[in-house]
């Protein structure tokens, strides 16, 4: 067989292969495209790795968060978001792309306060029937800076949060924890609770 009728055999075989598999590749092809493009911009599965937010969110429990909401307005008091670390829990060793949940507690220009068992917003105790145990330490006052907000875990006493390592940076936020789809026990809303004030 001359090298011409050689690459023609194989030429004819990759044609061959291409018309017998072409569209299921192409269709492919879209979906793995449309699964990068809701998961960057849209939603994304996640699962909680400590214990940081019980009672709320129990180890292992699995989420949708929802990215959308962000764009259009900061996170809210009460919202639990996603975030990546800010540089102060890089320095502690934790890298750039693992994620932290925790619960928004004030917003650029509130002042906060943690005494005696009891979280103060703008000296206003707040009314948490969510959190594990009541905090035992004492933290501020002080007032959150111009981008940023200050977040704490549900399990006050067992929480690498704000009052250990400062502000969140609002652009750290990935997204809202939206939906628990696992385990099918616990299906449900993670939607932020009412708080009062």
């Amino acid at each position: 067989m001359t090298a011409n009728e050689n690459e023609s055999t194989q030429t004819s075989k990759w044609g061959q292969f291409w018309q017998d598999h072409g569209e299921n590749i192409r269709i492919f092809a879209v979906a793995l495209v449309l699964a990068l493009l809701l998961r960057t911009f849209i939603a994304e599965p996640r699962y909680i790795p400590s214990e940081s937010m019980f009672p709320t969110l129990e180890l292992g429990d699995r989420l949708i968060v929802e990215k959308i909401s962000y764009y259009f307005h900061p996170p809210e008091p009460g919202d639990i978001i996603v975030f990546s670390p800010p540089p102060q829990l890089q320095r502690q060793g934790y890298r750039a792309d693992q994620a932290f949940i925790k619960r928004v507690i004030a917003r650029s220009g509130d002042t906060v306060a943690v005494n005696d068992g009891q979280v103060y917003v703008n000296g206003q105790p707040l009314r948490e029937n969510y959190i594990a145990e009541v905090p035992e330490y004492a933290w501020g006052p002080a007032t959150v800076p111009p981008g940023s907000i200050f977040v704490m875990g549900d399990n006050r006493n067992n929480s690498n949060d704000s009052h250990v390592w400062g502000f969140l940076p609002e652009e750290n936020t990935i997204g809202r924890a939206w939906f628990r789809f696992w385990p099918l026990s616990r299906l449900g809303s993670t939607i932020a609770v009412e708080r009062e004030v």
